[in-house]
């Protein structure tokens, strides 16, 4: 006798009451499982440990920097909700405290002197910073809290990074707070960058936009460079491999000149290797002229205009 064959298929048996076996039968389904909220709080959490805070200490007395109360404070609940909610959302891929202290916390930290500089200068425009591609938070948070920053907005376009960075934001001003320090204005933008330069009120107003691991120099200048005032500066956090930099940033200069800016400044940051960031560099560029109303241009025409070069 023939095998039934049902509207199922070929090969997919029914029993005599013309279901499918059980085994082949659709399974209820449970309800999602409910995650535990994230924590906000970091006096909840585990101290990070002391050799944390030696290769911080070591590392900002190597660049001179004082590591003032309420800024270790504010690094202090960073680093610890980082720790945490990194268990459930990929924020960084350095998962030890002691490897985040020197890659993420000292990394943003060796562009403190330069954007202290920058920002010095920034008469009439305020001090303000905005950190493309926060991720973590870096080099963005800590570098607020360092320069003393009196605004600036951590951009990330994945809205669960943009969550973390709220929760980090709040838990670390609150912190330094407690330390006795007034916290910079800190805003949270889960936009892409070329959708704030659209906005009026982001076009053109910032004093220094930070970059740390985003993108090419050519992709990062049309970038960044509208969202600057005239006079503000780009500060790209690199590494130098190779020669490699020197032929990115080469590919970049007619982009650079486009979108108004003046040639890049490179300045090594870990020249002696007592930080343990050999080839790590910034890349600074001042924005000398107005940016065209027509830039930065969309993903799918910069990526054209790259192919055509």
């Amino acid at each position: 006798m023939p095998d039934k064959v049902s509207r199922r298929g070929r090969g997919q048996s029914i029993n005599a009451l013309g279901q499918p076996p059980r085994h082949e039968q659709a399974r209820p389904t449970s309800p999602p499982a409910r995650h535990a909220p994230l924590p906000t709080d970091p006096a909840l959490l585990p101290p990070l440990p002391f050799t944390f805070w030696h290769i911080v200490e070591d590392g900002t007395d190597a660049l001179n920097f004082a590591l003032r109360p309420a800024l270790r404070a504010a690094v202090d609940a960073h680093v610890r909700l980082l720790l945490a909610w990194n268990q459930a959302i990929n924020l960084t891929a350095l998962r030890e405290p002691e490897a985040i202290a020197r890659g993420h916390v000292l990394d943003s930290l060796t562009g403190a002197a330069a954007v202290e500089r920058l920002l010095s200068k920034a008469a009439g425009r305020g001090r303000s910073i905005l950190d493309l591609g926060s991720g973590g938070g870096f080099p963005g948070l800590p570098l607020s809290f360092a320069v003393g920053a009196t605004g600036s907005a951590l951009v990330d376009s994945v809205n669960k990074k943009a969550g973390f960075l709220r929760a980090a934001a709040v838990a670390a001003s609150s912190a330094c707070a407690v330390a006795g320090e007034s916290p910079p204005a800190i805003e949270v933008l889960a936009e892409r960058a070329e959708d704030l330069a659209d906005d009026p009120q982001q076009r053109g107003g910032w004093s220094v936009v930070t970059a740390r691991a985003v993108g090419s120099m050519t992709e990062l200048a049309e970038l960044a460079l509208p969202l600057l005032a005239v006079g503000g500066h780009l500060v790209a956090w690199k590494r130098d491999a190779d020669g490699e930099l020197r032929a990115e940033i080469a590919a970049a200069r007619s982009t650079i000149n486009a979108v108004g800016g003046s040639r890049p400044h490179v300045q090594r940051v870990d020249p002696g290797g007592r930080l343990g960031l050999a080839g790590h560099v910034l890349v600074t560029v001042r924005k000398a002229r107005p940016t065209p109303d027509h830039y930065p241009r969309q993903p799918a025409e910069r990526h054209r205009a790259a192919l055509l070069r």
